[in-house]
């Protein structure tokens, strides 16, 4: 089933096409102008635009032109009256897939209608991995070509217009937060604000005035009235970070402004009401979490309108080399050297598992780019602790697995920003926490030596 958008200013020929094409299976919608059918593209993504060429002051070229620029992946076949060829030839030049020399037969329709389907299908799913596709859409920064990637980028253009709320799960180091932003930079709030909130790395009682504001007054210590990220918002994207980590008393709380769109500050009885799309995304499993009385049952089935469900790096070991490729290049320009990396190296990282999945990858080339001198090659000892063998090699330990990657973390941290305070900011930690981890830990300070 494809999504078709019918544009003609007949009712009837809108009507005839409407019901061919439903009965063959597909989802279809009308627009009765140009103008409409601009308006429709900019809602909604649809694999199919059949148009009429001539129409009011907005005709089928101006339209396909439209089209072209907003949704490059969409198919056009354009419709023309007898005798006028010539602008369906010149339509076609200018990107239309097909056209419908009218009248027509419901075969010939169906017929043109599936070949262009298939172009697209096809054509979408290798321009996915494009660079000028990417960067139209912001996808820069997700790598990969598995058809894990590929079906997640898909589904981005699909969701992203819309304002329906998202979940997105996945280990710790997927990429959940990108995700996120690609959603936003796609979406018709792109040009408003995108305010991401680690529900884990504040408590609860500053969490819910870091949300909703406060009145002055309202607790000690505040001393005047503060606008909330909830309001901070307003016609944007809020990305809960962590949303499993609040308690359910906030979850109330949160459920009720997912639900009725409004707020209250701390210490303030009148609502305000407020605009925000709601992507949330955790690293742990929900369901188990409801069983165990850490979650609402009522916020989950709220925020699981649309699922991510992000796969580890060990599920898609064909992004691996393409990931080192993009991270090589990224860290090289940062620090202004010119490195590459072995055939050894690159055969024991796509065998490795990759406990702390894309950050622990981009933490480790990042080290051997530190590491290595330029035009140099990165061997496997210039990489944050070494690489373990991955097939059949002895058995870690959760704790040794997580100490490894908290380390690597941290000494990445370390090497690209000046201070431990910086370092700790770039972290998510507090001062205290990230000096007490490196003690632990046994990590030297290479600030220290600079």
């Amino acid at each position: 089933m494809a999504r078709i958008l019918v544009v003609d200013d007949q009712k009837n020929m809108r009507a005839t096409l409407s019901i061919m094409l439903r009965g063959a299976g597909h989802d279809v919608a009308e627009a009765k102008d140009g103008s409409d059918a601009c308006d429709a593209i900019d809602d909604e993504n649809y694999d199919l635009v059949i148009t009429d060429l001539r129409m009011g002051k907005v005709d089928g070229i101006a339209v396909l032109k439209y089209i072209r620029e907003a949704s490059p992946l969409t198919e056009i076949i354009v419709m023309t009256a007898y005798g006028t060829v010539e602008s369906a030839v010149e339509a076609m030049r200018l990107g239309a897939s097909d056209y419908l020399q009218k009248p027509f037969s419901e075969d010939e329709l169906l017929i043109k209608v599936d070949k262009a389907l298939e172009h697209r299908w096809m054509s979408g799913e290798f321009s996915l991995l494009t660079q000028e596709f990417k960067e139209r859409y912001s996808f820069e920064n997700i790598i990969g070509r598995s058809s894990a990637i590929r079906e997640i980028l898909t589904r981005i253009i699909k969701i992203a217009p819309t304002d329906t709320t998202v979940l997105i799960t996945g280990d710790s180091g997927t990429g959940k937060e990108l995700i996120a932003k690609a959603i936003h930079a796609n979406s018709k709030r792109a040009t408003r604000p995108f305010v991401p909130v680690n529900c884990a790395a504040i408590s609860e009682t500053l969490l819910e005035s870091e949300l909703f504001g406060h009145m002055r007054g309202a607790f000690t210590g505040a001393v005047s009235t503060r606008k909330g990220l909830f309001e901070e918002a307003e016609g944007g994207t809020f990305f809960f970070d962590e949303i499993a980590e609040t308690s359910p008393t906030l979850q109330a709380k949160l459920l009720r402004a997912i639900q009725e769109k409004e707020i209250r500050r701390i210490g303030d009885n009148k609502p305000i009401s407020v605009d925000v799309r709601i992507i949330a995304a955790t690293n742990q499993n929900l369901l188990q979490a409801i069983e165990e009385k850490r979650f609402r049952e009522d916020l989950y089935y709220r925020l699981n309108v649309a699922r991510f469900v992000l796969p580890s790096l060990s599920e898609r070991p064909e992004d691996i080399p393409p990931l080192v490729e993009h991270f090589l290049k990224l860290f090289s320009k940062q620090m202004g050297r010119t490195v590459r990396l072995s055939r050894s190296t690159m055969e024991r990282l796509v065998a490795y598992p990759f406990p702390g999945n894309v950050r622990e990858l981009e933490n480790m080339i990042q080290q051997g780019v530190a590491l290595t001198t330029h035009g140099g090659e990165i061997q496997l000892e210039d990489l944050l602790g070494g690489v373990p063998a991955a097939a059949g090699a002895t058995a870690q330990t959760l704790e040794e697995v997580v100490a490894v990657a908290e380390k690597q973390a941290i000494r990445a941290a370390l090497i690209n920003h000046e201070n431990t305070d910086a370092a700790a900011e770039a972290l998510g930690l507090s001062a205290t926490t990230l000096w007490r981890k490196m003690k632990k830990l046994n990590i030297d300070n290479p600030n220290r030596r600079r």
